[in-house]
């Protein structure tokens, strides 16, 4: 059996308060009986609880976040060091839900659109714009040998090859979508 956690708080010289926070926090782990060993609460707090620093400097670190997570591009976060990494992860935490939060509010207004249907609808449209091609020579060339006074056949078979010359041509581009 161990000590209360008035009677560790008083070991510690903190309040109960801080104690039950510790607790709650994970940073102590309690006895079965909901009694503290004071040897190992002492160990936990101490490895699990930063103590403040006097006169030192947190440098800063970029921290990675999910690119898909920030409509702004901007994949990184800013984070102090110095402390301990409870603390950092909290802040992570913290960071990653903003981020997160930022993002579904740019959805519900209708500022983002999901990436595969805006590829499928590229796609589409590509495919239509190609289709019309194909299918003018078609259409023209009847008219266009009327108006020559030449073979309607023979205007078609032209057309149609420079029509399928250009559009190998427009086929070799590569559009890169980056996300």
């Amino acid at each position: 059996m161990g000590l209360s956690i008035r009677a560790y708080a008083r070991h510690r010289g903190v309040s109960d308060a801080a104690v039950r926070k510790a607790i709650a926090a994970g940073r102590i782990t309690p006895e079965a009986d909901g009694t503290l060993d004071a040897a190992r609460a002492d160990a936990q707090w101490s490895r699990n609880t930063e103590a403040p620093r006097v006169g030192t400097r947190a440098q800063a670190v970029r921290v990675p976040v999910p690119a898909d997570s920030t409509p702004t591009g901007d994949a990184t976060a800013t984070l102090p060091t110095g402390g301990a990494s409870l603390l950092q992860a909290r802040t992570v935490n913290e960071v990653v839900k903003a981020q997160t939060n930022k993002v579904r509010l740019a959805r519900l207004k209708g500022e983002l659109v999901d990436r595969n249907q805006a590829i499928a609808h590229v796609f589409k449209l590509a495919r239509t714009e190609r289709d019309a091609w194909l299918n003018w020579p078609a259409r023209i060339s009847a008219q266009m040998a009327a108006e020559l006074g030449c073979d309607a056949h023979q205007v078609h078979v032209l057309i149609e090859r420079e029509v399928r010359r250009h559009l190998e041509e427009l086929g070799t581009l590569s559009i890169r979508i980056d996300g």
